[in-house]
């Protein structure tokens, strides 16, 4: 387990996950958040996933980027194994939606990008208007973990005493992986999932989602960009399983990894 201390950190942070190879996502995030200095804009991983340009966003954001947090795909890829590593069980929807996007970005990534991959920590700390707040992927105990808004209270409980007996005691919990944003009072440790940007949240819109941090605490924001431009990027890469159709439409195909009170 790679801890990064990022010292501290003043003014705005960005807080961001999934660009899931969105480059026109990826663009539109820099350029609405271009006053946040480089240094304080964190990753919260998943480069590279489903859309169609994991080269040049893998490039965009670790240009962009002070920290990008492994996800599962970055552990992925920087080993070359055969699959996303979201520990899908065989034969549901993500399980099978992933035999058509993962390949597709393994055969494009290249070795300086798995590389630099293999070298991102797996947690981020750093201390911020009088709070310490840790960065991660999933969870501590499972990179890949679904943690959502309405999971029980002991997954949380069990995710933050992970993490401090690797970190020691943290004001603050940054997460991503599940797509949705939120944040979640845990009793003197507030957890907030940034979101990701490179997918919409399920909400029936384009928009995607990203968190900031300031002295006053975090808050989460939507990110407008060209979802058509990006839906007809994949539509032209053959990366037609359904994913390219929740950009526009803002429903996943995958909604069987959803709880039931998160489905439409």
């Amino acid at each position: 387990m790679v801890i990064r201390d990022l010292g501290e950190l003043s003014g705005d942070v960005l807080l961001f996950g999934g660009p899931y190879s969105n480059l026109q996502a990826a663009e539109a995030l820099f350029t609405a958040c271009g006053d946040i200095p480089r240094g304080n804009r964190i990753c919260t991983g998943d480069v590279v996933a489903y859309c169609a340009d994991p080269v040049a966003t893998w490039d965009l954001v670790a240009r962009q980027t002070g920290c990008v947090v492994a996800g599962n795909c970055e552990q992925q890829l920087a080993t070359r194994a055969p699959d996303c590593g979201c520990g899908f069980e065989g034969g549901t929807t993500c399980d099978l939606l992933s035999r058509g996007w993962y390949p597709y970005a393994d055969a494009r990534v290249t070795d300086v990008q798995r590389a630099a991959m293999a070298g991102c920590p797996d947690i981020a700390v750093f201390a911020h208007a009088g709070r310490r707040v840790a960065v991660i992927h999933g969870g501590v105990t499972d990179i890949a973990r679904f943690i959502w808004s309405v999971s029980p209270a002991k997954v949380f409980a069990e995710e933050r005493a992970a993490l401090e007996a690797l970190t020691g005691p943290v004001d603050m919990i940054v997460a991503g992986h599940s797509g949705i944003a939120f944040t979640r009072d845990l009793g003197g440790c507030l957890w907030a999932n940034a979101g990701v940007i490179g997918m919409p949240p399920h909400d029936r819109s384009t928009a995607t989602e990203y968190a900031v941090l300031s002295a006053d605490g975090v808050r989460l924001h939507k990110l407008d960009y060209p979802a058509a431009e990006a839906r007809a990027s994949m539509e032209a890469a053959g990366l037609r399983q359904g994913y390219h159709a929740a950009l526009t439409t803002g429903v996943w195909p995958s909604e069987d990894v959803l709880t039931e009170t998160l489905r439409h």
